[in-house]
C-alpha cells in the first residue's frame, strides 16, 4: 500500500484517513435507500419497476425523486421479469346468437361490480395443463371472481361469476364483457347472468383491444408468477395462483390507473363511503 501511495503521490497517512472516514449522510441515505429499494422490489416477486418502487417508498412516507430510484436500481441490476406471449385459448361458437359490445373498449366503471370482464387462461404443469377464468372489476381493477379447473367448459366461467357476484353487491344493469369463446356465449353462461341481472357483452373476435383490460390481467400473473417459475403439480399451481391474485395482486400490488393504489383499498374505501352515505 505505501508503494501504491507512492506512486499516486499520495500521502499513506492520507489514504488511511480516507480509507476510515465514516460515511457522509448523503451516502448513508443513500445505502438505506438501495437496501428499503431491494426489500420493496423482493417482497415485489421481482416483478416491480422503479416507478411501482417509487409510489411504493411514497406510500411508506419516504420522499425522494423517481429518477434516483430508477438511477439505483439500474446500478443494484435490478430489472423486472418480462411476459412471453402464448396463443390464446378463444373458441367462437358459429352459432352463438349475435350479442353486443356494451363496453367499447371503455374500461372504466363509476361503481363496484357496474363493469366486469372475464377470460380464460391456461397455466402449464408437470400434471398437464390448468385453466383458469377470472372476472375483473373495472372500477377497482381487483379481481372479484375466479375458478380452476382441469378443463375449460362453460361452468368454469359460471363459477367465476357466481363468486364476483357473492364477493361484492351488484348494481343494477352491472355488465359483464368477454371475447366470443363459447363458453362466454353459452346458453349456461347465459342464464347464470340472466338470474344475477348481469347485462351480457362480448367484443370481436380475434380484437385482442375488445377485452384488453381481461387480457392485461393475464399478462401481469404471467410476468409476476407463471414465466419464472416451473409447476409440478396442479395442486401446487392452484395455490401459487390464488397467493398470486389474493395475496399479492388484489391486496398489495400498486396499480398504476388507481393511482398506484392496491385494488382493495380502493375498493374498501368505496364500501365504507358508500355504507355511511
Amino acid at each position: 500500500m505505501a508503494m501504491m501511495c507512492r506512486l499516486l503521490h499520495v500521502s499513506t497517512s492520507g489514504y488511511y484517513e480516507w480509507k476510515d472516514r465514516p460515511p457522509s449522510v448523503t451516502e448513508q441515505r443513500r445505502h438505506e435507500l438501495a437496501e428499503r429499494i431491494q426489500e420493496i422490489f423482493d417482497e415485489s416477486g421481482r416483478t416491480y419497476g422503479y416507478r411501482r418502487v417509487h409510489a411504493e417508498l411514497l406510500r411508506s412516507g419516504q420522499v425522494v425523486d423517481d429518477e434516483l430510484v430508477r438511477r439505483l436500481m439500474r446500478q443494484m441490476g435490478l430489472l423486472p421479469v418480462q411476459v412471453k406471449r402464448r396463443r390464446g385459448l378463444t373458441v367462437a361458437d358459429a352459432q352463438a346468437d349475435p350479442i353486443a359490445d356494451l363496453v367499447g373498449r371503455d374500461f372504466t366503471a363509476s361503481a363496484p361490480g357496474a363493469k366486469m370482464v372475464g377470460d380464460i387462461t391456461q397455466i402449464d404443469t408437470g400434471e398437464g395443463p390448468l385453466f383458469l377464468a377470472t372476472v375483473v372489476d373495472c372500477f377497482s381493477k381487483s379481481v372479484i371472481g375466479w375458478s380452476i379447473d382441469m378443463r375449460y367448459p362453460a361452468s368454469l366461467v359460471c363459477a367465476a361469476i357466481e363468486m364476483a357476484a357473492q364477493r361484492i353487491p351488484l348494481p343494477v344493469d352491472a355488465i359483464f364483457h368477454s371475447d366470443r369463446g363459447s363458453q362466454y356465449t353459452s346458453a349456461e353462461f347465459g342464464q347464470v347472468l340472466e338470474r344475477r341481472g348481469i347485462r351480457r357483452s362480448v367484443g370481436r373476435t380475434g380484437i385482442c383491444f375488445d377485452n384488453a383490460m381481461a387480457e392485461s390481467f393475464f399478462g401481469k400473473l404471467k410476468t409476476e408468477l407463471v414465466h419464472h417459475r416451473s409447476f409440478a403439480t396442479r395442486a401446487e399451481a392452484r395455490r401459487a395462483v390464488i397467493r398470486y391474485i389474493e395475496g399479492f395482486y388484489n391486496s398489495r400490488r400498486l396499480h398504476s390507473a388507481l393511482g398506484y393504489r392496491p385494488p382493495v383499498e380502493v375498493l374498501d374505501e368505496w364500501l365504507t363511503n358508500s355504507t355511511a352515505a
